[in-house]
């Protein structure tokens, strides 16, 4: 497919993780419904190590409802994106998350994050156009299930899709449900607030192995006061075959995965 900064560059640069004690002492002193919003900037929107803004700046902005004694929560986010016009379109220039689940405890070490997430791209309209010998796109929108176990600083988190994955077919146009990613990563504190985050995670894209690939990740991450601050090594090793800019058609175009420093500010209010 095409896409990292998860659900989009709000959710990774805030998406360090704290100790359960420490979330349980937070957690009695918060209301039982909360409602929060975001507003972000980044240098470029990446999604599992993959351009999804033609390596230009990305704006976004999310709102969040999480119902504490529970664990439930809903949200949606959205930032500006251009593969779908690289792939053809005449138009989308849009993402748009929406997501639902449950998070809670296994053990008072152990916590867990499950639920589903669908990536809507307004004004999708390239259809089956963008095809060529080794691959069709067509409707991108995309739904998948995901499930996360994280203990102090340690996260893995599975994600499982029950779609075609952003529009991917085979040349003979086989369907690409059932692709699966593997996430994982580490948050761990450092001094004077900033956190390391560290990431290796593995597409794979099913009866599509060509477009498999490994994504990395290491960066800094600091809540500021005003906002949250992120910086970040990002690469993924993917075939140019399968993701390149500005068109799929272009053997001289940019490897969307090439490594670069990514840098983000996030408001949260």
């Amino acid at each position: 497919m095409k896409k990292t900064i998860l659900a989009g560059a709000a959710l990774a640069a805030l998406g360090a993780s704290v100790n359960v004690a420490y979330a349980q002492e937070a957690a009695a002193a918060k209301p039982d419904n909360e409602v929060s919003f975001n507003v972000g900037i980044a240098s470029e929107y990446r999604y599992r190590g993959v351009s999804q803004s033609r390596f230009k700046p990305a704006y976004s902005a999310g709102i969040d409802y999480v119902n504490n004694p529970s664990g439930i929560y809903l949200g949606a986010w959205g930032s500006t994106i251009k593969w779908i016009e690289d792939n053809g379109a005449t138009d989308g220039n849009l993402e748009i998350d929406v997501y639902g689940g449950k998070r809670g405890e296994l053990t008072p070490e152990v916590a867990y994050d499950v639920g589903g997430l669908y990536y809507w791209y307004p004004k999708n309209t390239y259809g089956d156009i963008a095809c060529n010998a080794l691959y069709c796109s067509s409707n991108a929108n995309t739904f998948e299930l995901y499930g996360k176990v994280s203990t102090g600083p340690y996260y893995f988190k599975y994600s499982h899709s029950l779609t075609d994955l952003f529009g991917w077919e085979t040349a003979t146009k086989q369907g690409t449900s059932n692709s699966q990613y593997f996430d994982f990563g580490a948050d761990f504190p450092l001094a004077d607030g900033y956190i390391l985050n560290a990431h290796v995670g593995y597409q794979r894209v099913a009866n599509l192995s060509a477009a498999n690939f490994t994504d990395y990740k290491l960066g800094l991450t600091k809540d500021f006061g005003f906002a949250t601050g992120s910086a970040a090594y990002i690469a993924a090793d993917t075939d140019i075959a399968y993701y390149v800019s500005p068109s799929n058609k272009n053997p001289a175009g940019k490897n969307l995965g090439k490594g670069t420093l990514l840098v983000s500010l996030v408001k949260t209010f």
